[in-house]
């Protein structure tokens, strides 16, 4: 049998001499922690008449495999070579070929849901994680806290008797608790993975990370610039597995393996972009490349010969043969350095994997491969972006502005995403990309599963729908773990999703799924899977317009459509007008499911979310006062908010004799952001928008011996963030004044035309005392930065406006007609 070795019961294995120290033990696995096992010894007055005995040591079943769980980021179902795609994917295509390709794999249409999801075999709305933490919103499906009845799949196998560990992406920290002050329950650590090395929020740099290891912010990257986390990740999790084979051969592992790549920023090294780049894999454009795939996709067998090629959407995205010469050249680019990306990860995934080999624990292993955590990302604009942060504040680089990055792209002089039509054609056959959960464009994933000796049926398809749910029951059922009623004296969630583990056996390869109904939701967007129909919401927001007001009756806004997917692969005919009755029974099913698993209520905002409050450090504080000692990392959460307000930043300082420079205070760096800081004893502060404008303020001679207080005054011209309670983002991004003030004495004044609207990057911090990340102004210094003085004190204080009864009443008239004209 295909499972045999697999514990059908739960029966204790004992190994050893009871109270030997050599001595092993299963546990029952329902209850975690198991209870104290009982003194086995003999105990009288004297210890030279009583017998010792040890507990014994916790192992798993017998037969209980090594685990690698790969997830990668943001790759369409047609992105790589395993499902069709043209960029070469040898790694995937390995475990594919050693094991299983499935074709019929779904995610929840976003990163940290899916991966909520993933580690909790929950749908991500009971694990609240309705949408990204950045976004998280204080209802129990959108709160980004997995509560305690919802053990991960760390946890689980740490207690009996695994090592646990992961490495890469981790976005499943509520975003309002990642500072030094903790609570660090909801960090890896804390949530049943003994080792972390990674970076907490949606992105980051892959050369200038915002980097862990464990719960300390690591720099490994300063004074080495060819240093890039995608090959460190990759060292780092081959030293900790060959670290435990070394010291515990015997003792099987869980390495939960998770690259940035293929989010933007899209950062390969130079070598890779050269490698892919002379391939020429994108040079007639993406309507010849989704021609390609999706020849290649029916050649390999993982979409049906019958499937249809879904439309281009002529009313979203130009044709290839309507973009100009200039346009060509930089699209192209773009491409080549995602295709780098890609290949660039796979090869060093390839790398873990050869590795478990090279410890002779690959037939031991149960590797499972998943092609991204949602589709491929529209995020990118039309044109794409040399920054990945401007979009999400509302601009939309032109051509010509992103040329001027064209020889830096993919370097750590730009933070790069493609264009929109690369997404499109990535999610080949399908339609629609990444935050769209009704359409597989958004949710279709391709995945391999290899596991040597289980699995015989070497390179066999599998096409039963399944879902990111799925993954835990399956390790569970591969392990022989039962899944947990209680852990830490609070019971447990049933397990939402189905073991996979039936399609292992050849014997199984046609069997009907055991997933029978599934929902989708992302910013309101609806979907619900049901025993071979697909009953999709069409959107009314394309991914890529990420600012603007949100739409407030998502629960009635929708047009429907209804597929037969057993007829029907890739959602090309709408069959509902025939169907109406299957339509209203498959529509009621689906709100029975979202008030079943906390989705309600709905909510269609998309970026503006991300200033909604939470309960955050610096949530409802106005004076933020400092001491001077020289902390860096904290993150924007637990920071002073200085967009769309006014504001005032007073540094008390002392500059020892011969003069001092440094980094004061920063928050942001290459991509937006501000710094106060002093070169060559000059007091300076600068706002970078975006890489797009930046704006200084300079005192005109350095600073003299002594102590110094330095002001930076900002009055700001608009209503803020007051605004959006009325669905108007119109308060945001206005202009302002800034004052530059030495010692009580204006040195610089300066209007900013445009100030940052909603964000500043995610994977910069605000630091005191140096520079961590990029820096604001690259002209002027590079990381570290430390200033050579002393802070005595550092205080900011924000003033945000005030919206007078005028303003309301405005804001409330304009919010009933924007309604009225629907």
């Amino acid at each position: 049998m295909v499972m045999a070795g697999i514990s059908s019961a739960y029966a204790q294995q004992t190994t050893g001499t009871p109270g030997a120290p050599n001595a092993t033990t299963t546990i029952d696995g329902r209850y975690l922690p198991p209870p104290p096992q009982p003194f086995r010894g003999d105990i009288g007055l004297n210890a030279a008449q009583s017998k010792p005995a040890w507990p014994a040591r916790v192992v798993p079943p017998k037969g209980a495999p090594n685990i690698l769980l790969i997830i990668t980021d943001d790759v369409g179902f047609g992105a790589p070579s395993t499902f069709g795609g043209v960029i070469p994917t040898p790694a995937l295509d390995r475990i594919a070929a050693n094991g299983l390709r499935y074709t019929n794999f779904h995610s929840t249409a976003l990163c940290s849901p899916t991966r909520a999801a993933l580690i909790t075999g929950h749908n991500h709305h009971s694990v609240g994680f309705g949408v990204v933490s950045e976004q998280s919103t204080g209802f129990p499906g959108y709160n980004s806290i997995i509560e305690r009845d919802s053990a991960t799949i760390g946890r689980i196998l740490q207690e009996n008797g695994y090592r646990t560990s992961w490495f890469g992406k981790e976005h499943n920290t509520p975003s309002y608790q990642t500072s030094q002050a903790g609570p660090f329950d909801q960090w890896p650590i804390g949530m049943g993975f003994d080792y972390f090395y990674g970076f907490l929020g949606g992105d980051s740099s892959q050369w200038q990370p915002n980097l862990f290891r464990n719960t300390t912010a690591i720099y490994p990257y300063i004074g080495h610039p060819e240093w890039n986390l995608i090959t460190a990740m990759a060292d780092d999790a081959i030293h900790w597995m060959k670290q435990l084979n070394d010291i515990a051969p015997s003792t099987p592992f869980l390495v939960y393996y998770a690259p940035g790549a293929t989010h933007a920023p899209h950062h390969p090294t130079p070598e890779w972009i050269k490698k892919i780049s002379d391939m020429h894999l994108f040079d007639k454009g993406w309507n010849a490349l989704r021609d390609q795939i999706f020849a290649n996709q029916k050649r390999l067998g993982v979409i049906p010969q019958d499937a249809k090629l879904t439309p281009w959407p002529d009313d979203l995205l130009k044709t290839w043969d309507k973009t100009t010469d200039e346009e060509k050249k930089l699209f192209i680019r773009q491409a080549d350095v995602y295709g780098a990306y890609l290949a660039y990860a796979d090869h060093e995934i390839g790398r873990v994997i050869q590795a478990v080999e090279d410890m002779g624990k690959l037939d031991d292993t149960l590797i499972i491969f998943i092609s991204g955590d949602n589709g491929a990302s529209a995020e990118g604009t039309v044109n794409g972006t040399f920054a990945e942060l401007i979009p999400f504040n509302g601009v939309v680089p032109s051509v010509a502005e992103n040329l001027r990055f064209y020889d830096a792209w993919g370097n750590d002089q730009t933070y790069p995403h493609y264009s929109v039509a690369w997404a499109w054609a990535f999610d080949t056959p399908f339609k629609w990309t990444k935050q769209i959960p009704s359409f597989f464009g958004g949710t279709r994933q391709g995945m391999a599963i290899s596991w040597p000796g289980h699995i015989t049926d070497k390179g066999g398809i599998r096409n039963q729908f399944h879902h990111v749910i799925d993954i835990v029951p399956t390790l569970l059922e591969a392990t022989g773990i039962p899944a947990p009623v209680m852990v830490d004296g609070i019971g447990q969630k049933p397990i939402e999703g189905v073991s996979m583990a039936y399609t292992f056996d050849k014997a199984n390869a046609d069997s009907p799924s055991h997933h029978r109904t599934q929902y989708f939701e992302m910013f309101g967007v609806q979907g619900l899977y049901d025993d071979g129909w697909m009953l999709s919401a069409v959107p009314t927001r394309a991914p890529w317009e990420l600012m603007g007001k949100a739409i407030l009756d998502p629960a009635s806004a929708f047009k429907f459509e209804l597929h037969d997917l057993r007829h029907d692969w890739t959602q090309s005919t709408d069959v509902a007008a025939a169907n109406l009755a299957r339509m209203r029974e498959m529509r009621d099913l689906m709100f029975g499911e979202f008030a079943k698993y906390n989705v309600l209520p709905l909510d269609a905002s998309m970026a503006t979310r991300l200033a909604a409050p939470r309960p955050g450090l610096a949530e409802g504080r106005k004076v933020f006062a400092y001491s001077g000692e020289p902390v860096v990392g904290i993150p924007d959460n637990a920071a002073p908010n200085v967009l769309n307000t006014s504001y005032t930043i007073t540094a008390n300082i002392e500059v020892p004799q011969g003069g001092a420079e440094g980094s004061i205070v920063s928050e942001g760096g290459r991509f937006g952001g501000y710094g106060l800081y002093l070169l060559k004893g000059k007091p300076v502060f600068t706002w970078n928008v975006m890489a797009l404008n930046q704006v200084r303020w300079e005192g005109p001679q350095a600073l003299s011996p002594g102590k110094h207080i330095i002001v930076f005054d900002f009055k700001y011209d608009g209503l803020g963030f007051a605004t959006l309670a009325f669905n108007d983002v119109s308060g945001l991004g206005h202009s302002g004044t800034g004052t530059l003030i030495v010692d009580g004495k204006i040195v610089s004044t300066q209007k900013m035309d445009h100030t940052i609207p909603l964000v500043l990057p995610i994977d910069e911090t605000f630091d005191i005392g140096s520079k961590t990340g990029t820096p604001v102004d690259d002209r002027d210094y590079q990381v570290p930065f430390a200033f050579t003085g002393k802070i005595d004190r550092l205080t900011i204080s924000v003033e945000p406006p005030k919206l007078t009864a005028e303003d309301e009443k405005k804001l409330s008239e304009a919010s009933r007609a924007a309604q009225d004209a629907k």
